[in-house]
Order: C-alpha cells, then sequence, then structure tokens
C-alpha cells in the first residue's frame, strides 16, 4: 500500500512541477486592455501588442511572488526527487515522509505567492485597469498548488500506512526448523 500512495504522490509531485514551472516561467498571470491594446504580464515581464519588456519597478509584491515561487519550485523538485528515491533505496520509509513534507512546504510557498498576487492584483490593478482578467499562468499556479498538497498528503499517508503495518515475515524462515 506504501507503494501505491507513495508512487501516487511522487506522480502528483512531478505534475505539480511542471505546472509551477511553466506558470513561474509564462507571461500570462494577468491579460488587461492597455491604451485600447491587449496587453498581458507575468512575473519577469509585460507585454503590450506581442512586444514584451522586462520590469522596470522594483516593486515588492513581484520581488515576493518570484521569491515564494522559486522556492515553490526547487522544494517541489526535490520533493519528486526524494519520491522517486525512495522507490530504489532500502530507506523508503524516512524518503517518503521527507518527500511528503517537502512537497507540503512547496504548496505553501505556491500558497503564498498567489495570495501575495492575487491581493495586489485586486486592490492595485483592479482599480489601474478597467478590462483586466487573471489568465492560464495564474491558473496553472493554483493547480499547480492543488497537487503540491495532494502529492504531499498522499507520501504521508503512505508513511504513516508504513509504520503502522507490520513488517512482512520472510518466507524462508518458515522452512527452518526449529532443530537446526
Amino acid at each position: 500500500m506504501i507503494y501505491t500512495l507513495a508512487g501516487g504522490g511522487t506522480l502528483s509531485g512531478a505534475a505539480a512541477l511542471v505546472f509551477l514551472i511553466i506558470s513561474t516561467a509564462t507571461d500570462y498571470w494577468m491579460q488587461y486592455r492597455y491604451s485600447g491594446n491587449f496587453a498581458n504580464q507575468g512575473l519577469w515581464r509585460f507585454c503590450i501588442n506581442k512586444k514584451c519588456h522586462a520590469h522596470t519597478l522594483t516593486v515588492a509584491f513581484w520581488d515576493a511572488t518570484r521569491a515564494f515561487m522559486l522556492l515553490s519550485v526547487l522544494s517541489c523538485f526535490a520533493g519528486v526527487v526524494l519520491g522517486f528515491s525512495a522507490f530504489s533505496n532500502r530507506t523508503k520509509n524516512t524518503r517518503v515522509r521527507t518527500a511528503g513534507i517537502t512537497l507540503l512546504l512547496s504548496g505553501v510557498f505556491a500558497l503564498l505567492a498567489l495570495a501575495i498576487y492575487t491581493g495586489v492584483t485586486v486592490n492595485f490593478f483592479g482599480k489601474r485597469y478597467i478590462q483586466w482578467r487573471f489568465s492560464w499562468s495564474y491558473i496553472l499556479g493554483w493547480i499547480g498548488i492543488i497537487l503540491t498538497i495532494t502529492a504531499g498528503i498522499l507520501q504521508i499517508c503512505g508513511y504513516k500506512r508504513s509504520t503502522a503495518e507490520p513488517a512482512p515475515q520472510n518466507p524462508t524462515d518458515s522452512w527452518i526448523s526449529p532443530d537446526q
């Protein structure tokens, strides 16, 4: 049962890692109209009429969102690597537990990043631009949060299940007679 739960957690973590990387790297966190033109922005740059520019303002919420998303990606990567290595190593119990904790931490980092971005966008950009909406990069970030938290819970449940089950008996022990 540990392999089913931990394997599901590892696969969920791998999918989350893909979503978090795409979300962090792409420029479609928000779309809006600016001076009659279509525009979009991500964490690293903004684009107007498909011409992109780096963010020139150093704004604390962008820095915080970027930092938390990068921490989320790194901890998700570590959780996935630990999850995969648990299947190839005999120290699977501690690695499964550590993978679960790391994946949960990744979910918390991403949750903080998206909460900061959401709050600032609704309170600042929502008042500045009339026609705006969150876009697909932002939505992938939320899907990544759900997957990392699910992966962490599955890993921790797999660990709990493995410590609650009695150790399997060695089948060769039953062939040994008490006389020997």
